[in-house]
C-alpha cells in the first residue's frame, strides 16, 4: 500500500511538472477499485460481451432490461450466474407510472416463479431485510408491512379459501446489530419450521449511478447478500444456502461520494457540450437554471481537447481511473459517504406500496 501511495505522489507531482502520466497510478493494481453497487446493470457493459445476454423492451414508458449471466459472464461482471432484471421508471414517484409499474413488477415476479418450476399453488415466504429505525434501509420492512398474508387463513379455514390464493406468510427478520443473530441463520430456521416452497426478499440496495436512486427496480433468482452494496457483508441468503429458491427484489436507495462526484463531471461535461451543439453564444460559465433536461439527455460528447479545457486533467481519464482518483482523494479524509435523496421518506413510502402491490398481485391471481 505505501508503494501505492508513494506513486499516486509522483504521479501527482509529474502532472504540475507537465508530464502528462497520471494514468500511472491506475495501471498499478486494476483491482484497486471497485464499484460500490448492488445492480448487475451497473457493471454491464454496452457493447455485448461473452457470458451474458441482453435483452430490453418497453412498457408505457418502463423498460425492462434482462441480463441472463452464466458462469463465463460471472467472472466478468462479477455476479452470481443467473436471472437478473432491471425495471426503469421514468419517475416511480409519479401517480401516472404507479399502476403501469405494479403490473410490470406482477408479470416479472411470475417470469421468475415459472422459471424456478413453481406454481399457483407454491407457498411463499415474504422476507423485508433492513432496519426499519433508518429511513433509506426500511425498504423491506415497509413492503412486508403492506403485504397479504394468508396462512394463518389457510391453516384455520383452508377448505373455504376461494381459488385464486396462495399460502404466503411473512416477516421482518430485523438486522444483526438490532438481534445479535445472523439474518440468513434466522431465516434458515423459519424455513425449516415453515416450510415455505419458495422466497421473495425484499432489501434495499447501492447503486454506483446517482440516476437510477429509487426510480429502478432489480428482480434475481440469484438470492441477495444483505448490506454488500455498503461495504457490510452478511451470509448469503439463496437456494444454495437455504435449500429453496430465493427471488430477490431490491431498489437503490444509496450511492457513494465517488459516484455523485464522477457523475457530477459527466454532468458538467454533457451541459457544455448541449450547448456548444445549441450555438449558445452567452457566457462561457453558462447559468446553472440553463441545465435542463435536454443538458441532461444530451448524447454529443466533447473532444478531448474540449474535455481537458473544461475540467483540466480529469478530461483524459477514463470513467473506472476517475472514480478511482476521487475515491484516492475522499477515502483517506473520510468523506467516501454514502449518501441518500432529502426525500427519502416519501420515497420509500412510494416504493414500497408499489413493490407490494405488486407482489401480491404476483402471488395471488385473484387479486384485483
Amino acid at each position: 500500500m505505501l508503494f501505492y501511495q508513494k506513486n499516486f505522489v509522483k504521479a501527482i507531482k509529474n502532472i504540475f511538472l507537465g508530464q502528462n502520466v497520471i494514468k500511472e497510478v491506475f495501471l498499478l493494481n486494476d483491482n484497486l477499485f471497485q464499484v460500490r453497487t448492488d445492480l448487475a446493470i451497473d457493471v454491464v457493459k454496452e457493447e455485448q460481451e461473452q457470458g451474458y445476454v441482453v435483452n430490453e423492451e418497453v412498457y408505457d414508458s418502463i423498460k425492462v432490461t434482462t441480463v441472463n449471466v452464466d458462469l463465463e459472464g460471472s467472472e466478468i461482471i462479477g455476479k452470481k450466474p443467473g436471472i437478473y432484471i432491471t425495471i426503469d421508471v421514468p419517475s416511480i414517484e409519479e401517480h401516472d407510472f404507479k399502476e403501469s409499474s405494479e403490473s410490470v413488477i406482477s408479470n416479472e415476479i411470475q417470469k421468475l416463479i415459472k422459471l424456478e418450476g413453481l406454481n399457483e399453488e407454491s407457498s411463499c415466504l415474504v422476507i423485508g431485510l433492513g432496519n426499519d429505525q433508518s429511513t433509506p434501509d426500511s425498504l423491506g420492512p415497509k413492503v412486508v408491512s403492506s403485504i397479504l398474508v394468508t396462512k394463518h387463513i389457510f391453516d384455520l379455514e383452508g377448505e373455504s379459501i376461494g381459488e385464486g390464493f396462495r399460502e404466503v406468510s411473512a416477516i421482518k427478520p430485523g438486522v444483526m446489530g438490532q438481534t445479535g443473530i445472523e439474518t440468513s441463520e434466522m431465516i434458515y430456521s423459519i424455513v425449516e419450521q415453515v416450510k415455505p416452497d419458495f422466497l421473495i426478499v425484499i432489501d434495499a440496495l447501492a447503486s454506483s449511478s446517482i440516476e437510477r436512486i429509487i426510480n429502478t427496480i432489480q428482480m434475481t433468482n440469484t438470492g441477495i447478500h444483505p448490506g454488500s452494496g455498503v461495504g457490510n457483508k452478511r451470509k448469503e441468503i439463496s437456494k444454495e444456502v437455504i435449500g429453496i429458491p430465493v427471488i430477490a427484489i431490491g431498489v437503490p436507495t444509496v450511492c457513494d461520494a465517488v459516484a455523485i462526484t464522477s457523475d457530477t463531471i459527466d454532468y458538467i461535461l454533457k451541459h457544455f457540450s448541449y450547448h456548444k451543439q445549441s450555438n449558445n453564444k452567452g457566457s462561457k460559465l453558462l447559468k446553472p437554471q440553463m441545465l435542463d433536461d435536454g443538458a441532461l439527455n444530451h448524447k454529443e460528447e466533447l473532444n478531448d481537447a474540449e474535455k481537458n479545457e473544461v475540467v483540466g486533467m480529469l478530461g483524459s481519464l477514463d470513467q473506472d481511473e476517475k472514480r478511482q482518483l476521487i475515491k484516492e482523494v475522499l477515502t483517506p479524509i473520510g468523506y467516501n459517504l454514502m449518501v441518500t435523496p432529502k426525500s427519502i421518506d416519501f420515497s420509500i413510502e412510494e416504493v414500497s406500496g408499489i413493490i407490494s402491490r405488486g407482489i401480491d398481485l404476483a402471488l395471488h391471481n385473484s387479486v384485483e
